[in-house]
């Protein structure tokens, strides 16, 4: 039992050396402002949106890189709109933006001369869609964040399927790739004003690879000491990494199956989840989520500490469509209300419970009762904080408690909560 207990923590991390990292103040300060925003939107756009199959569509489909390419011919999205992108998103309450400024295809959504498979000089739209971005979040205080891939499907430097022997896919001039990495990031951190993180994914492809972590992550640090690291590894965060990323799941769960042996570890945490099946634009994907579950997904990522980061994936033409436009529209009428509950605020103050979660601000805890019951009152286990009153979020109602050592006793009747998206008590602490 613990062999194979050490087997599998031993699996869930980096096999190569890492220089110990210290953060500088202003860093710390990023990571601070990270988790006071909570709640951000994805952007999964690229070629690969012409085929309206996801993001993996050259993957699922089989098709031959050079026959792939081809799409970039097609690329044309004549009405994307950052403005209305950013309007969007700061209408739904969200603070921040991440888009794949590359993903598994290789193809370049910005202005780069490490390679001409990109936006400006392989399609008739010929314009740096990322830079248009930045501007426009600039204007609005929308930080603006990039996604980036590791995993290149195409790319003779990288050598997809070939076999990893110490560190290296054999017969492939791994340190070329490496080194186009380092160029590309050099690009997106210096041309495109303040970036908030670098959000990485595909480590999963080459678990035994060396990734040149130690190069890479000290290259953006010292480009850009405030800009944060993410990495979609599955794994337990690596040294010099800031931010732990958790793949539709919440933090501490494994329901979708790549979070098996990882830890919630004391860095800022982040949930991504999509709004339908696809990450990118599927044009037969109607797995959409509703409102309540949206609103659901970020109030439990409050209460564990952690952000969410919500998918859309625009269509071909840069249109966001109407099932993700309206939902977010109602969302934001909630973010309107009850933000306060939500940003700025800590987690983890209980364990996790089946009725709902709490936040805290300051002097404040904000219990989140999604799923109430029948009985006329309400327990929270473990409470430390020292209670002074307690009320309905919108003062109107005073509610009668009793703190215990194994906890509170909120009493009022579960029964006539009517609300489907959060029912929210204020609780006053001493401090």
């Amino acid at each position: 039992m613990l062999s194979i207990f050490s087997c599998s923590v031993f699996a869930q991390q980096y096999p190569f050396p890492m220089p110990e990292y210290k953060p500088t103040e202003g860093n710390l300060q990023a990571r601070e402002e990270f988790q006071d925003m909570r709640f951000g939107l994805f952007v999964h756009w690229g070629i690969y949106s012409v085929l309206g199959d996801g993001e993996w569509v050259m993957n699922t489909q089989r098709i031959k890189y050079d026959t792939y390419k081809r799409l970039a011919d097609f690329f044309d999205p004549e009405a994307y709109n950052p403005k209305e992108w950013v309007q969007m998103a700061k209408n739904a309450g969200m603070k921040y933006i991440t888009i794949t400024a590359r993903h598994h295809d290789g193809f370049s959504m910005f202005d780069t001369e490490a390679s001409s498979y990109n936006i400006v000089d392989a399609t008739p739209y010929g314009k740096d869609v990322l830079k248009e971005l930045a501007e426009e979040c600039k204007k609005e205080g929308i930080k603006l964040n990039f996604y980036y891939s590791l995993l290149d499907w195409g790319r003779e430097d990288y050598g997809y399927g070939k076999k990893i022997v110490d560190g290296a896919p054999v017969d492939t001039d791994w340190e070329s790739y490496i080194e186009f990495m380092k160029l590309q990031l050099t690009e997106l951190l210096t041309n495109y004003g303040e970036i908030g993180v670098i959000w990485f994914d595909g480590h999963w492809d080459r678990k035994a690879a060396n990734w040149h972590y130690d190069e890479i992550y000290s290259h953006i640090h010292e480009l850009s000491p405030s800009t944060l690291i993410a990495n979609n590894h599955h794994i337990q965060p690596i040294e010099g990494e800031d931010i732990q990323t958790f793949e539709r799941d919440l933090p501490g769960e494994n329901t979708a199956g790549y979070s098996a042996g990882v830890q919630v570890s004391q860095l800022p945490l982040e949930s991504c989840a999509t709004m339908a099946g696809k990450w990118g634009f599927g044009l037969n994907d109607t797995k959409f989520k509703s409102t309540a579950q949206i609103i659901h997904f970020l109030v439990k990522a409050a209460g564990r500490n952690g952000n969410l980061l919500l998918n859309v994936g625009p269509m071909p033409n840069g249109k966001i469509q109407p099932e993700f436009t309206t939902t977010l529209a109602e969302v934001g009428e909630w973010t309107e209300k009850y933000g306060e509950t939500i940003y700025e605020t800590r987690g983890n103050i209980i364990p996790v419970q089946d009725w709902g979660t709490i936040t805290q601000k300051d002097d404040m805890l904000y219990v989140h009762i999604i799923n109430p019951g029948s009985d006329p009152f309400l327990f929270i286990p473990e409470l430390q904080e020292k209670v002074v009153s307690a009320s309905s979020y919108d003062g109107n109602q005073t509610i009668k408690f009793k703190q215990q050592n194994e906890g509170l006793f909120l009493y009022f009747d579960q029964s006539e909560l009517k609300s489907d998206l959060d029912n929210i008590i204020s609780l006053k602490i001493k401090k």
